[in-house]
């Protein structure tokens, strides 16, 4: 019989963009169609994105483990904890420790090691952080770095095209070895094409492919990270998770542009986000 206490929770750690469509304004309605609720954790406060030229920016690195604190008193527990944007590096230490507090043998962890893209780290992360981000990573069952992100956490030259697989490869069996159990680097441009390595240990590693359409835009990693971690505590297999995820992003493109939403303003995933409910 279904009861209420048996639908799936996520503890997401992420930052509050009030403009833009990213981070936790597109994790609490994806999260919610997809039938899982969503517990936020602020990590900052935005007006808007940093990919606009100006923006209000409050830390929260002091309030989060008071915040944090309260869920531990009331014993909460997750089905999955999804990590996101951090405002500082100490924020990285004390997410840390949340998920050694909450985890239990069937919570599921998504680290989203958002650091940057274009081959650059955004504007609000240092070097240090960028390092001790893969401590972080040590902490995840699923790690979903960009191309950027990969090349960031091994050390790698980023360049935008031309990466052979075997060497994606080497990349991702380099990020297994910072403790997660499957790692997908996201956004990969293969012609015309846009591909997802899934590297999970134990499994051959899957190259999915979509058509590549439209222009890139901010908050789609954020929308495929969502639909990831929602459907993984689900039970759903991770590629088969995957293809949900780049299906819906590729749609959410292609609708923003026929809408000529301004790229800084994200994706308009809610014109579709009926399709995700049906399914």
């Amino acid at each position: 019989m279904t009861s209420e206490k048996h639908q799936k929770k996520i503890a997401v750690i992420h930052d509050l963009s009030g403009y833009g469509r990213c981070s936790l304004t597109v994790a609490l309605p994806i999260l919610s169609a997809l039938k899982v609720q969503c517990c936020p954790v602020p990590t900052s406060i935005l007006s808007n994105h940093t990919g606009f030229p100006t923006y209000f920016f409050d830390d929260y690195t002091e309030k989060m483990p008071s915040y944090i604190e309260q869920w531990k008193k009331l014993d909460l527990s997750f089905d999955g904890i999804y990590s996101g944007f951090l405002g500082s590096e100490e924020q990285i230490g004390i997410v840390i420790d949340m998920i050694k507090d909450f985890r239990t043998q069937d919570t599921k962890v998504l680290v989203d090691p958002i650091m940057g893209d274009h081959g650059k780290a955004y504007q609000t992360y240092t070097e240090r952080m960028c390092s001790r981000m893969k401590e972080l990573v040590g902490f995840g069952d699923i790690v979903t770095p960009n191309l950027t992100e990969a090349c960031i956490l091994t050390g790698r030259e980023y360049r935008p095209v031309g990466w052979k697989r075997s060497e994606l490869l080497a990349m991702a069996a380099e990020i297994w070895e910072m403790g997660p159990d499957s790692v997908v680097i996201t956004g990969v441009r293969e012609g015309g094409y846009v591909t997802n390595v899934v590297a999970e240990k134990g499994l051959e590693p899957r190259f999915l492919r979509s058509l590549h359409v439209g222009c890139e835009r901010p908050g789609t990693g954020d929308v495929f990270s969502s639909i990831l971690a929602a459907q993984t505590v689900k039970g759903i297999p991770l590629a088969e998770a995957v293809k949900k995820a780049a299906s819906f992003v590729k749609d959410c493109i292609i609708k923003s542009d026929e809408l000529h939403v301004p790229v800084k303003n994200g994706v308009c995933f809610e014109e579709i986000l009926s399709t995700l409910i049906r399914g």
